[in-house]
């Protein structure tokens, strides 16, 4: 748990359009806006580095690992960049509507082979994305050095896509995958299993009576969890399809959830979160002190922070306390996320986007006192603003 005083820097993030998507390292911060751009930070400087435009609509989902950044859009495209150059290396077409979900599936171990060589599913680097044209698609995962691909206009087939995983009836709003399973949430309230290497709909799971918002997947136990607009959560076999728990006590819609270290977290529009035991669905914990809808989370089996109208605030989620306010005097939380040493928050001021950098890894001996816990603007140069700059 941070206990000690942090730096703070603040800047500017696409004024006062909806940060959508956000995920940084040590190195950089990379912030999807409504939009259609997105832009590329210094996590250390706060300095813009890059602004990565093509999509013609909002940017709805975003992953990068290492130098290869994957984003879907409005624009009903998937793009793949670059971010070092700042280019787009790839453009897969295909959807018919707003790519909604998306997720980078990396080979994992799943057995070994009798000489000793492990069996790795899937057998190469996947996108997986999902669509509010109600389909899944799943393509492979261009290389560093792969030749550039830019569809004709004749509708070509895209040589990177590998199936299009059709049976939903509306629009898939969430998806989660690891090694050959992949499982997806939609507003026709129906959970899907997949089995990814063929495209077989394992699975289609039904109970909640309202659309499903958000999706984990616990390969562990071989089950997978799903929150709905009907208020609850539900835990499920993949092994069988059968619905194991029924997670009550919400009041309103789920819309996200986390699962690690063996504690499930949900969190609803009622601005409570809950936290869970995954393996028997007893409820453990109650957190509530936010007073709108949350937004946003991330937890790590000890602290959660999440994000919610005027705060951002971290929770023992062993203990169920609040230990402190991250962020307060908001108009609007957008993202939050953290890692060992800082936490990002894209939050909303007085109708213009920030990012927002807490750094609790900052050596006190080379800061001077006066400036930890000082929120310093910086404009795009990584410059410090003297003055209201926000203000305006």
């Amino acid at each position: 748990m941070w206990k000690n005083t942090p730096r703070h820097l603040a800047f500017r993030a696409h004024d006062r359009y909806v940060v959508t998507c956000l995920q940084f390292d040590t190195d950089k911060i990379v912030v999807g806006s409504d939009n259609s751009k997105i832009n590329v930070y210094d996590t250390n400087t706060g300095a813009l580095r890059a602004t990565l435009e093509g999509h013609e609509g909002g940017i709805w989902a975003l992953e990068y690992h290492g130098n290869t950044l994957v984003s879907g859009s409005t624009d009903r495209s998937l793009r793949v960049w670059d971010i070092a150059r700042a280019e787009c290396t790839h453009v897969f077409n295909g959807h018919t509507s707003t790519l909604r979900s998306l997720q980078i599936l990396h080979p994992v171990q799943i057995d070994q082979n009798p000489d000793g060589t492990p069996v790795m599913v899937p057998e190469q680097p996947l996108i997986i994305s999902g669509s509010r044209d109600s389909t899944l698609r799943v393509w492979k995962l261009p290389q560093p050095g792969d030749p550039q691909y830019f569809p004709a206009e004749n509708g070509e087939e895209c040589p990177y896509l590998i199936r299009v995983l059709t049976g939903h009836q509306h629009s898939v709003r969430a998806l989660v995958a690891h090694g050959d399973t992949l499982v997806s949430g939609s507003y026709d309230n129906t959970v899907r299993v997949w089995k990814i290497s063929t495209g077989e709909s394992v699975h289609r799971l039904k109970g909640h009576n309202h659309k499903v918002y958000s999706v984990a997947l616990d390969h562990k136990r071989n089950r997978c969890i799903s929150g709905s607009m009907d208020h609850t959560v539900k835990i499920w076999s993949i092994d069988t399809g059968a619905l194991l728990y029924n997670l009550e006590g919400h009041t309103s819609l789920v819309g996200l959830l986390g699962l690690k270290e063996d504690l499930l977290v949900s969190a609803a529009a009622d601005s409570t979160i809950r936290v869970w035991n995954p393996e028997n669905g007893q409820c453990q914990h109650t957190l509530s002190g936010h007073t709108g809808e949350i937004a946003c989370f991330q937890h790590d089996g000890q602290k959660l922070i999440s994000g919610s109208d005027r705060s951002v605030k971290m929770w023992d989620i062993r203990t169920g306390v609040c230990e402190r306010d991250l962020l307060t005097d908001l108009s609007g939380v957008w993202k939050v996320r953290f890692d060992a040493q800082r936490c990002v928050a894209a939050v909303r001021r007085g109708g213009i986007s920030f990012v927002e950098v807490l750094d609790f890894g900052i050596c006190p001996d080379n800061i001077p006192s006066d400036q930890l816990g000082t929120r310093v603007l910086v404009d795009e140069r990584g410059d410090e603003i003297e003055g209201p700059e926000e203000s305006d």
